[in-house]
């Protein structure tokens, strides 16, 4: 029987990978491709695209189909014998990628392309795989002395510990922690549909009564609701302080050190690339230049935002002291905000439950899509799947022609990773033997699950983060682009990467979308006008507090890379203490931890760009406005989005993209607008 983890068919057969043959097989494979590589150094003559590059891309795509599929397990169905044969395996990995990017004659036979004749001759695909390579390559040290060439494979290879350290640390702290109740009377003031999930947790623990967790779609729902403010505050503290030396289980998950030794490396990297710290080496692939002009973006952001801010937290300290509390804290912030907005608005969000049952939200999304861009999904059963929960479906263009195809892992569970994400299971690519291979993607939430013979019922924030993490996918799967290092969502500078994400949302908010997203559970009735109303008086409910909370992260982050002391032994904290010093309008506990659970920045691809969350919001304000302008399914616009914008990878700088899209340079307005802050 072939090894399920050499399978290089269209899809992964994830039921027949084993944990105990992932690190043989995976070293064996390393093996394979060094002496291929090496065997294709001694072949060179005349170096071209089709006698170096192609085949460069084909071994990288080889490991890459190994790899995807087992990074995913570990990520949605993680096992002891799973992490275990992951972590073996990661510094296999980065050592393979390290010595093939600090290698120079490599280095110098793509030189060698860069500055012969024949550059000339290839497309613009091509030659931007030749530029983001030479690039790639100087980052990764080429240049660097054998000595010290080692000692940055050793770095990178600790970092690559540190971060799935960090994320494994935040995993078990997540799931450590559970709230269990036997007295109905503590429950006031919660949904049913969350006592439900409560009991059925309570139930598969064999325990009496309901259990809260702390995954977010739990979590969340009993800050906003329970009344019980003691609970509440216990939730609390659990939560911000997971993985950390704070909270009930301080000391045991603790990323403190972690978190420090990842700043120290990444600083030493850095400096060894020829930097003066971590944020610089970071823009050296983005669309921002310099850091002062991130910091001066994120500066002017919160110059228009914090009076509005300020306002919003003390009219909602007013309101709670109406109520009767004297000083309202951390925990009370969701609970009353919700309060303030049913006061206001007549509306909470917990009503719009019952109009988003998620086979008909996909369906309405899918209906979407149509419109905007002519595809048609259809879901294709008989696939290999890792849980029962998950689907599958093909993407077919206007034309009729399959343009890839996406999984589908929307529910909470334990022993997978928190948040929401698009991640690659496939790259479009023209093969060897000129067939093109199809993208796959994986498209995960961790939504609350259904219950017995009940569907899934979405909040509309949930329906928001489909849509986001779809905007991924299509990003992904509609790329005309026919070389993966350009692929898709592939050397799309990462300040850009939220575009179509954040750009999909708006969607969210439309009449005429929500016509075709929403059904009433029993009766099949969509959301109703007055509801819909509701929701856009208080769209920008309290949207100064969340762009402050946004900017604050964003800040945190690149003032701690980019004013990173490495004479300093400790300065997560301090750093994070000084941010909200100057923008916070919100009093935080000297307990909370928040840093050490910022995964996007210590176990993502978000260090010292999380600020791109902002940037690219404002592209993706401005270019919806258009849609504003010309009716929001407009056919011209919506096939102009995807040719100008999805399909072009990251071939194209995304300024002159935006620019052949919209007409102009985007204007920062359109966001302000849509935030209500203008």
């Amino acid at each position: 029987m072939q090894n399920p983890l050499l399978n290089q068919g269209a899809l992964p057969t994830f039921t027949n990978i084993i944990p105990e043959e992932i690190e043989p097989t995976l070293k064996a494979l390393v093996a394979e491709n060094r002496d291929y590589l090496n065997n294709l150094l001694n072949k060179q003559s005349h170096v071209t695209w089709d006698s170096f590059i192609a085949p460069l891309e084909e071994q990288e795509d080889k490991l890459s189909k190994m790899w995807a599929p087992i990074a995913h397990l570990h990520a949605v169905v993680e096992s002891d014998e799973l992490r275990a044969a992951y972590n073996a395996c990661l510094p296999i990995l980065t050592e393979y990628h390290t010595n093939f990017m600090q290698n120079t004659e490599f280095y110098q036979m793509i030189c060698t392309i860069a500055e012969s004749p024949d550059y000339a001759q290839l497309n613009d695909a091509q030659r931007k795989v030749i530029d983001n390579l030479l690039r790639d390559f100087r980052l990764a040290g080429v240049h660097l002395s054998p000595d010290k060439k080692e000692r940055f494979g050793e770095l990178q290879k600790a970092l690559s510990k540190l971060y799935t350290q960090f994320a494994e640390n935040l995993m078990d702290a997540t799931q450590a922690f559970t709230l269990h109740l036997t007295d109905a009377a503590d429950l006031k003031g919660l949904p049913d549909s969350a006592l439900e999930i409560a009991a059925q947790n309570a139930k598969s623990a064999e325990l009496p009564g309901w259990v809260f967790t702390l995954d977010h779609s739990s979590y969340s729902t009993v800050m906003k609701y329970l009344e019980n403010r003691d609970l509440r505050q216990q939730m609390y503290a659990a939560y911000v302080t997971r993985a950390s030396d704070q909270g009930p289980h301080a000391g045991r998950f603790d990323n403190s050190v972690i978190m420090e030794d990842i700043l120290k490396i990444r600083h030493q990297v850095a400096e060894l690339a020829g930097f003066h710290n971590f944020s610089e080496y970071s823009l050296a692939t983005k669309m921002a230049n310099k850091p002062e002009q991130v910091l001066n973006f994120l500066q002017d952001l919160v110059d228009k935002t914090k009076k509005t801010a300020q306002k919003e937290i003390d009219e909602l300290n007013q309101f709670a002291k109406n109520d009767g509390v004297a000083s309202l804290e951390a925990w009370d912030l969701a609970y009353y905000s919700e309060k303030l907005r049913k006061a206001r608005f007549d509306f909470s969000a917990e009503e719009l439950r019952a109009y988003f049952p998620i086979n008909h939200v996909l369906n309405g999304m899918f209906t979407v899509m149509h419109k905007l861009f002519g595809l048609t999904i259809i879901e294709k059963t008989g696939v290999d799947i890792w849980h029962p929960h998950v689907q599958f479906f093909e993407i077919y263009d206007q034309d009729r022609q399959f343009r890839g195809a996406f999984y589908t892992d929307l529910y909470a569970r334990a022993h997978k990773r928190e948040g929401a994400w698009m991640d690659e299971c496939r790259v479009r690519r023209i093969l060897l033997n000129n067939q093109l291979q199809k993208p796959i993607a994986f498209l995960t939430c961790n939504f609350t699950r259904p219950l017995s013979d009940k569907p899934a019922l979405l909040t509309h924030e949930d329906v928001q983060t489909l849509f986001h993490e779809f905007g991924h996918c299509l990003q992904h799967l509609l790329t005309k682009v026919d070389y993966s290092p350009v692929s898709g969502i592939n050397g799309v500078p990462w300040d850009a990467v939220e575009f179509p994400s954040q750009f999909m949302e708006h969607w969210c908010f439309e009449k005429k979308a929500l016509d075709l997203i929403s059904s009433e559970e029993k009766t099949g009735a969509q959301l109703p006008d007055s509801l819909y109303q509701k929701l856009i008086l208080a769209k920008n409910f309290h949207s100064g507090l969340q762009m402050m909370r946004q900017l604050e992260f964003a800040l945190f982050d690149f003032k701690l890379h980019y004013e990173y002391n490495p004479n300093k032994t400790t300065q997560v904290q301090s750093t994070l203490d000084a941010v909200r010093s100057q923008v916070a309008v919100i009093k935080i506990p000297s307990f909370n931890r928040f840093q050490h659970s910022f995964s996007h920045i210590f176990a993502g691809g978000y260090a010292s760009g999380y600020y791109s969350y902002k940037w690219a919001e404002v592209l993706s304000s401005d270019a919806f406005s258009l849609f504003k302008e010309k009716g929001i399914f407009n056919e011209t616009t919506g096939r102009r989005f995807l040719t100008a914008i999805l399909e072009q990878g990251g071939v194209y700088d995304p300024m002159k993209l935006f620019i052949s899209f919209r007409g102009r340079e985007p204007k920062i307005d359109a966001l302000l607008s849509e935030c209500g802050l203008l």
